[in-house]
């Protein structure tokens, strides 16, 4: 017992100094690389940016999806920003799948079984705490939760690679839940997907059913998009994420999706014809977690929405979604009817990634309207 704790006191050592060596090459990357490229970047066009990202790239796929006025069209490219055939390739659409979380919470909403104004212990059983967070500060990101919280499995994670949240349980996170205390306020915006998957235990509350059962069967049954589900680590592409049953943080990022599907989605939130849907990508919240940096590059977060971040200067609603192989975003303009979907089998941090690949397109889109 005696040699136990101090194995696992140095084994803590190691992983923060491996923190500090990792924060410490963020940060000159992003005074020596990042930041002079976004420069670079906010002066190119969108086809600039796929060549640019798909330059002696023989593996790259990239959807691109436009939808205007109730019309999809979908083409592939891939090495050189070459076009390709079309298939239906499964990418993983990552923190995309917030947004149907989201949707489905709207959807309790409007049967009556939830409002958003009720704190989550109203249906997670959880220790007696003067305060828990509203689903709406869920939603809006304003909970006043991490990101997420550190558990065992995330150390095997971290020097295995791949999906960091793969085995933290549902226990684990009500765990976690119950030893949080918050205050009864709108926090600072802070994207948590920690406070997302907390919303997918409260939609099994409330359906008593698994949230993979339930999100696979909505987007099959109620939103015709019968290629995408939950992942279970295959598909035709490779490098996808490993998910267990249980695993938590499934509500937050664990669907796999086609092109097909999106653009079948993307039609759904333009045209509003769910009201759910409708109300999703209404206001609820103010947040201006604008970046600069991002500014610069056509992405902006002025309000959020049901988990939807919107663009107020643009008149954008988007989302983006990213896991270690796959980056993809949406965004759609309501007013103009137009919407984009770029789905890429490329890491966020491989060049130009899919959020400034949509918001150029997205914005090109608008102006060729105006």
């Amino acid at each position: 017992m005696s040699q136990e704790k101090p194995r696992k006191k140095r084994i803590w050592i190691w992983i923060l100094c491996g923190v500090v060596l990792l924060i410490l090459a963020a940060l000159a990357i992003l005074f020596f690389v990042i930041a002079p490229k976004q420069d670079a970047v906010a002066g190119l066009t969108f086809e600039q940016c796929l060549n640019y990202t798909t330059s002696d790239t023989p593996d790259a796929k990239i959807g691109v999806v436009v939808v205007k006025n109730g019309a999809a069209n979908i083409s592939f490219y891939g090495n050189n920003g070459g076009r390709i055939p079309y298939d239906s390739y499964e990418f993983e659409i990552g923190s995309l799948t917030k947004t149907l979380t989201a949707a489905l919470i709207l959807r309790a909403e409007s049967e009556g079984t939830l409002q958003l104004s009720d704190p989550i212990n109203r249906f997670l059983k959880l220790p007696d705490q003067a305060y828990y967070p509203t689903i709406q500060r869920l939603l809006t990101h304003q909970s006043g939760y991490r990101g997420y919280y550190l558990e065992r499995p995330m150390i095997e994670n971290f020097f295995d690679g791949g999906n960091s949240f793969y085995n933290v349980t549902q226990g684990m996170m009500r765990r976690r839940i119950g030893k949080v205390h918050l205050q009864d306020r709108d926090y600072p915006f802070a994207y948590s997907n920690f406070g997302m998957s907390t919303l997918g235990m409260v939609l099994e509350e409330v359906y008593q059913q698994s949230y993979t059962d339930l999100v696979n069967a909505f987007v099959r049954q109620e939103l015709g998009m019968q290629h995408t589900r939950v992942s279970d680590g295959t598909g035709n592409l490779s490098g996808y994420w490993n998910w267990a049953e249980d695993d938590a943080y499934i509500p937050a990022g664990a669907l796999i999706s086609t092109a097909d599907d999106m653009a079948i989605y993307a039609r759904d939130m333009l045209s509003g014809t769910l009201p759910f849907l409708a109300r999703a990508k209404e206001p609820l919240a103010k947040i201006n977690a604008t970046e600069a940096s991002l500014a610069k590059l056509g992405v902006r977060m002025d309000s959020a929405g049901a988990a939807w971040m919107i663009d107020d200067e643009h008149g954008i609603v988007w989302h983006n979604g990213g896991t270690s192989n796959f980056s993809s975003y949406m965004g759609f303009d309501p007013e103009r009817q137009i919407a984009v979907v770029i789905l890429t089998n490329l890491a966020p941090d491989y060049r130009i990634p899919a959020t400034v690949l949509g918001a150029k397109l997205l914005i090109e889109l608008q102006n060729e309207t105006n």
